[in-house]
């Protein structure tokens, strides 16, 4: 059974951060990029940010650019959200994702920047 499990997630003040983890099972994790994806009370679906297989490559929202770093590793089978000066409109539920046969989600974390 494929599952996701986000964790990391919780309540920061503005310009601080947080480390989010996405633990991954019943797949084989190092074939499959792996993506964060947000969503924001009464919002739609967001993409994040998104890692190769191999983490040779990485890529990012535009607004997450330079704030957001994502990582992997293959051999703890976990994906890795840093977020750093974290601004109001970052409060979301944070996802992580991976698309095979369907896309495959977590439960999310609750990511919330407030003073």
């Amino acid at each position: 059974e494929v599952q996701l499990v986000e964790s990391g997630g919780g309540l920061v003040q503005p310009g601080g951060s947080l480390r989010l983890s996405c633990a991954a099972s019943g797949f084989t994790f190092d074939a499959y990029g792996m993506y964060w994806v947000r969503q924001a009370p009464g919002k739609g679906l967001e993409w994040v940010s998104a890692i190769r297989w191999d983490a040779g490559s990485t890529y990012y929202a535009e607004s997450m650019k330079g704030r957001f770093t994502i990582s992997r590793d293959n051999a703890k089978n976990t994906v890795f959200l840093q977020m750093n000066s974290l601004k109001s409109e970052d409060t979301a539920i944070y996802y992580c994702n991976f698309k095979s046969n369907r896309d495959y989600w977590g439960q999310g974390t609750q990511v919330t920047v407030s003073a």
